[in-house]
């Protein structure tokens, strides 16, 4: 295997990792599942997953103390800071500085652009972007990338189209910038008020195919291998009436699929709405539940070898 790239380091954008450090940590994920869980249960016997989520979580926080669960840790944090001392006027740094006296490592939730980069000026202890604002979240992508390799055996050569909020859906961003690390096509569908921040993607924009559409068209079915569908996140709307013009824009249903490739792949983050049909649920293009399965196998990887030189 090869050498660790992840010991000890901070996890605040995808655009931290390369191909190499991709394929260590997927090889990870796939040794993980290997070992018989009393093994498994030691690599991070006696450490501690320290987390605060200013926005509300269920995946995320979830998988990660699953996650650390599983390899023999444990976590503590803020789920709710209605409940905690930041509620009392306590600073974000001494927040950071609190949680990081406690824990081996830190993940972070939080609405405002820069937080967890931030927060890694603060702490001593590595620090993971379980969100931040509408800027990206690392991990989701890394999980994406991996559950499009584990279902296609390939990602190069992938047609891929990202649907929904690609305004301000940071899973969007974390997720093109590391597909921009292999040879794909992605194709952006978006109402105009949606769009993807060409601020955000211009020092990428040379390494990769993108073409923007505004709707699901038939002929872009028929060319996409990978359907990555988002939320319109009514909570990032300054002004409601403007939610409502285009909520419900794009659903993929039984009609999509039949207009589709028979083999295409449909990955959701979560949560959904109303953007993906309960009826694609139970056939073999919805991947979104077993993209979250995975994402605690890799979440697993990850704090073994942020936490571990050597995990195994």
């Amino acid at each position: 295997m090869a050498k660790n790239r992840f010991f000890n380091r901070n996890v605040v954008s995808i655009r931290d990792f390369n191909l190499d450090d991709f394929a260590y940590l997927f090889d990870v994920t796939d040794k993980i599942q290997t070992l018989k869980s009393k093994e498994r249960g030691e690599i991070a016997k006696g450490l501690i997953l320290g987390y605060i989520f200013y926005e509300y979580s269920t995946r995320t926080r979830l998988s990660f103390e699953s996650a650390m669960s599983s390899i023999g840790g444990r976590s503590l944090g803020i789920s709710d800071v209605d409940s905690s001392s930041i509620m009392k006027g306590e600073s974000y740094a001494d927040t950071i500085k609190t949680i990081s006296l406690y824990s081996d490592v830190i993940l972070i939730r939080h609405p405002s652009d820069g937080s967890s980069r931030y927060a890694c000026e603060i702490s001593q202890k590595p620090v993971i972007n379980g969100g931040s604002g509408s800027e990206e979240h690392p991990t989701q992508a890394m999980l994406d990338i991996y559950t499009i390799f584990k279902e296609k055996k390939r990602i190069d050569g992938l047609s891929i189209g990202i649907v929904g909020d690609l305004k301000y859906g940071r899973t969007v961003y974390s997720l093109i910038y590391a597909l921009s690390n292999y040879h794909v096509d992605i194709h952006l569908v978006s109402p105009a008020a949606l769009r993807i921040r060409n601020e955000s993607i211009y020092d990428i924009s040379y390494k990769v195919n993108m073409q923007h559409h505004v709707e699901l068209s038939d002929d872009l079915l028929e060319k996409l291998d990978i359907i990555y569908v988002t939320r319109i996140q009514r909570e990032r709307f300054p002004d409601l009436q403007e939610y409502n013009k285009i909520q419900g824009l794009y659903t993929i249903d039984d009609n999509i699929l039949k207009k589709s490739k028979p083999d295409v792949s449909i990955l959701h983050p979560l949560p959904r709405v109303d953007e993906i049909s309960p009826s694609i649920d139970n056939t073999v293009n919805a991947l979104y539940f077993k993209q979250a399965a995975y994402g605690k196998e890799l979440r697993a990887a990850l704090l073994s070898s942020l936490l571990h030189e050597n995990p195994f």
